[in-house]
């Protein structure tokens, strides 16, 4: 143990004090023998001589001639230390046996450290009456004060938490535990050595996880896992608990920290957002998220049992009449109101979600065959036969069902809400209203219009896309007088190939502007090449699909382009289908049509009588000719009443100003009897077949 005589000095005048004659019981050697020691050592015989040593002298700074007084030391005793120390003092005194002192003696510099005092009390016959030795401990104290500060904050910062925390030992052994800990364990704050296992306070169910996160722990893993207890007469408490392992100085672990946080409010909380974020607002089913987990689950379930699922989409026919007339309220009211009565009219084992907006879904787990299924779509089709009254209002309607089968339809559940999309849009495209049953024909159809758009972009991407022209003749001379541009591309091997192949392109907006771009372009650098060779051109047509109206800059696109190019209005004609004035974008089609009539282009209604043609509403629309189709042209010689439809269309042209354009003309009986008709502009293999632009400048050069 340090000295404190260790980093002290004595005075020179002390050091130098000559040194009282011995008594009886000691001699010059022993005291210069106790001034040696480091410890401070005072001594008192029967004679009333009193010794102190060096360490003593130069530690309290007295002179030897004042320690003569035989109670001086006791004026350094701390006073708070006095009194116990006097007990002690007169205790060894009077019984003569050996006491051991812990107290505070002053320096100095009137600085107090702490000391161990050991007094030695003689025989009666003894000349030494007394013995102190007094060993500096102040550094042990102090730190031994300062740990138990440590420990105290420490302890108390664990009772202050309001987590459960436990010290256990590599067995598993309960070491302590803080306040909230006992709390929760039942344990009284009175009992301070515990011991017991660990394991025997986790509830029966989880006390497998706690043994694994033990094990784990104990080879020095962090580990974690989630437990739970039965409150008597209340809710369950839910616990996370955390283990970390204790390491000692060789990186070894030593005892494990349990560490348990209460994570109720927190598990509540969970399962409430849960429940929100699994359920419809507005109607209370579940919502797609929910929809989906409980497909998988189902399908899961389906395979192990190897059962049939069926499932069902809903769709209500024109629900946006009903927002648009009574408002979304009214929409909202109907929504609710028919989510309850789906749910209501199947069996337990089902599950109903709404998707969104007016789309439902219902799942039928171990379902029977098609009939079943079907007998189940009526019962939900006549839900909304039943009256709902809204205001004073009906809000009947009608819905139309898709429905597919796992695992006959689809392996997967994404796969089987495929198949049931398909089948529901499958019969919406065809008419609202039914039900619908998957088949493989409807994944063929789209799969191969996937095919058809993927190959579009390839074209584009390539730049593969070019006109091929078909002339168009006078049918009593065969005269030239015009062409009609048509898309053609060459495939991998350098084959060229119909636009057929990639006819799924001109209903996507994207990708029929884009080609309609390339075909126009081409166009007009042929044309202004051929312009510019001095070659006499003849119009072209170029046909439009109706989607390139949609976004209503088509006339000003064209036109623009036109310009770029310097090709003369009078070269150009626009083809369009009845289809583009039947669609809800015919407004722009009349617009833009409008706008390219006034610029002096000409227009043409391609496919005339094939479509919703009204001739009521055929003299309002901006158009110079009509094509009869090529269905017409090849029936009219077997069927008299497609006959009387030619001859209708071609008497229309002298009364409405309009040029009578048949297509498809192959064979000499039917140019005879589209003459006979007074159809007077014709083209079809029979007098030419498409051809590339290099072969059209031959024949306008012939021309």
């Amino acid at each position: 143990m340090k000295s404190l005589f260790k980093n002290k000095q004595a005075s020179p005048e002390i050091q130098d004090f000559p040194v009282l004659p011995v008594s009886r019981w000691s001699d010059t050697v022993a005291e210069n023998l106790l001034d040696a020691l480091p410890q401070l050592i005072c001594t008192k015989t029967r004679s009333q001589r009193l010794f102190c040593n060096q360490a003593m002298r130069c530690y309290t700074g007295t002179l030897a001639i004042e320690m003569n007084d035989p109670e001086f030391w006791q004026l350094y005793i701390h006073p708070e230390d006095h009194e116990y120390f006097l007990a002690q003092w007169f205790k060894g005194l009077s019984e003569l046996q050996h006491i051991e002192i812990t107290c505070r003696i002053k320096d100095s510099t009137q600085q107090y450290h702490w000391f161990s005092i050991s007094a030695v009390f003689p025989a009666m016959d003894h000349e030494l009456e007394w013995l102190i030795s007094c060993t500096d401990i102040d550094d042990q104290i102090i730190n031994q004060q300062k740990l138990a500060q440590q420990i105290s904050a420490q302890t108390q910062m664990l009772d202050a938490s309001v987590d459960c925390i436990k010290l256990l030992s590599q067995k598993g052994q309960v070491i302590s535990i803080n306040q909230p800990g006992r709390q929760a364990l039942g344990i009284s704050h009175d009992v301070t050595s515990f011991g017991m296992p660990w394991l025997n306070l986790l509830a029966p169910h989880v006390r497998k996880n706690g043994q694994r996160a033990l094990q784990a722990a104990a080879q020095g893993k962090k580990a974690r896992f989630d437990g739970v207890t039965q409150v008597e007469n209340g809710n369950p408490q839910y616990w996370d608990n955390i283990l970390t392992p204790i390491l000692n100085h060789e990186g070894l672990p030593q005892n494990i920290l349990c560490v348990s946080r209460d994570v109720s409010e927190q598990r509540i909380t969970a399962e409430k957002l849960h429940q929100l974020n699994e359920r419809d607002d507005l109607t209370g089913l579940y919502n797609r998220r929910a929809f989906k987990k409980l497909l998988s689950k189902t399908l899961q379930q389906s395979k192990r049992n190897t059962t049939s699922t069926a499932l069902l989409l809903l769709d209500l026919d024109y629900f946006k009449h009903i927002n648009d007339a009574m408002g979304y309220v009214a929409g909202d009211h109907l929504l609710r109101v028919l989510g309850k009565r789906l749910k209501n009219c199947l069996d337990s084992n089902a599950y109903v979600s709404r998707l969104g907006s007016d789309e439902f879904s219902i799942i039928l787990p171990e379902t029977g065959d098609d009939q079943d299924i079907l007998n189940i779509a009526a019962k939900l089709q006549k839900q909304l036969d039943l009256p709902i009254r809204y205001n004073g209002q009906f809000l009947n309607g009608s819905m139309s069902i898709g429905y597919a089968v796992y695992p006959r339809d689809a392996k997967d559940s994404s796969a089987l809400l495929k198949c049931a999309d398909i089948a529901l849009n499958n019969l919406k495209s065809g008419g609202r209203g039914g039900i619908q049953m998957f088949s493989q024909s409807m994944l063929d159809v789209l799969e191969e219009s996937a095919r058809q758009l993927i190959l579009a972009r390839q074209l584009i991407r390539d730049n593969s896309i070019f006109p091929f022209y078909q002339p168009k003749v006078r049918l009593k001379d065969k005269k030239l007088v015009g062409f009609e541009a048509l898309l053609r591309w060459h495939d991998e091997h350098g084959d060229v190939q119909l636009p057929s192949r990639i006819y799924k392109s001109f209903q996507d907006y994207d990708l029929a502007t884009r080609i309609s771009e390339k075909m126009q372009t081409s166009v007009f650098q042929d044309i202004a090449q051929w312009l510019k060779q001095g070659t006499s051109v003849l119009p072209v047509s170029i046909n439009a699909a109706p989607v390139e109206f949609l976004r209503d800059n088509y006339a000003e696109t064209l036109l623009k382009r036109m310009q770029f190019y310097k090709i003369p209005p009078e070269l150009i004609e626009i083809e369009i289908t009845e289809l583009s004035l039947a669609e809800g974008g015919a407004s722009y089609v009349i617009r833009a049509l409008n706008l390219l009539k006034k610029a002096g282009l000409r227009i043409s209604l391609d496919d005339f009588g094939t479509g919703h043609s009204s001739l009521t509403r055929l003299k309002d629309y901006p158009v110079d000719c009509l094509k009869i189709d090529r269905s017409f042209v090849v029936g009219m010689q077997n069927d008299p009443s497609i006959l009387a439809i030619v001859r209708a269309i071609s008497q229309l042209g002298p009364g409405m100003s309009l040029d009578i354009l048949a297509e498809g003309i192959e064979v000499t009986e039917q140019l005879n009897t589209l003459i006979d008709c007074d159809c007077h502009i014709g083209q079809g293999f029979y007098f030419y077949q498409p051809m590339s632009s290099s072969d059209a400048l031959q024949l306008l050069q012939k021309n």
